[in-house]
């Protein structure tokens, strides 16, 4: 696909993906019309990086179709002050566009290969305020510090409180919990030392995230 046919593409995504999918806040809007996505997309899908679809990154991972990415950064809302804690790097897509919305990003990912490969595309696209960790996040992250945003882009086929404490006061926390077919996002803010609201935002479905805990049950 032509630089021309990518572009048309980007606003076709914008225009049938995102505006009819309510993401209507202007500057997730305008980041993601900028953000060249089919740099960070694996070249045999580069001509899909625009389409409502998701993405093979390999591992079980992929790359969430734009209108729930947009969804995600329109609900945690970062603001230019605060520090984002994403949990799946994938290809460093939404770490990149999440830059651009707060002061700093840590990204935690369990394939090295991934991290690896994100680092060098975040490199050439001049993103400077990502940090990249390689690591096991399924049951949390406790890095010694706590974020305003926590990004999680594995869906949780059960729901627990891993990440809940690394929240500042009023931080907010985007998780996809259920199996499939149909899961639900939420948002989940920390109102109090031991308090935190939920919000139900959509009904989707994702992989889920490697080494996330599920209740064995046993039959006879």
């Amino acid at each position: 696909m032509t630089d021309v046919d990518l572009a048309s593409a980007r606003e076709n995504m914008v225009g049938q993906q995102l505006r009819t999918w309510e993401v209507l806040n202007e500057r997730v809007l305008d980041i993601l019309e900028r953000i060249p996505r089919e740099h960070f997309t694996p070249s045999a899908y580069a001509n899909l990086a625009y389409a409502d679809m998701q993405i093979p990154l390999g591992e079980g991972e992929v790359m969430l179709e734009p209108k729930v990415e947009g969804r995600l950064m329109q609900a945690l809302d970062p603001h230019p002050h605060e520090r984002v804690l994403e949990i799946g790097t994938g290809s460093g897509y939404l770490a990149a566009c999440l830059a651009q919305m707060a002061s700093h990003v840590t990204s935690v990912e369990l394939h090295p290969a991934f991290s690896e490969n994100a680092q060098k595309t975040l490199d050439r696209e001049g993103v400077r305020n990502v940090h990249l960790e390689t690591g096991d996040a399924a049951r949390g992250w406790d890095d010694g510090r706590q974020y305003d945003v926590i990004a999680v882009t594995g869906s949780l086929p059960e729901l627990h409180e891993g990440f809940h404490r690394a929240l500042t006061p009023g931080g907010r926390l985007f998780v996809i919990h259920g199996k499939p077919p149909i899961m639900e996002a939420l948002l989940i803010t920390r109102v109090g030392e031991d308090q935190w609201s939920r919000e139900s935002l959509f009904d989707t479905s994702a992989p889920p995230l490697a080494g996330a805990p599920v209740t064995r049950t046993f039959s006879l």
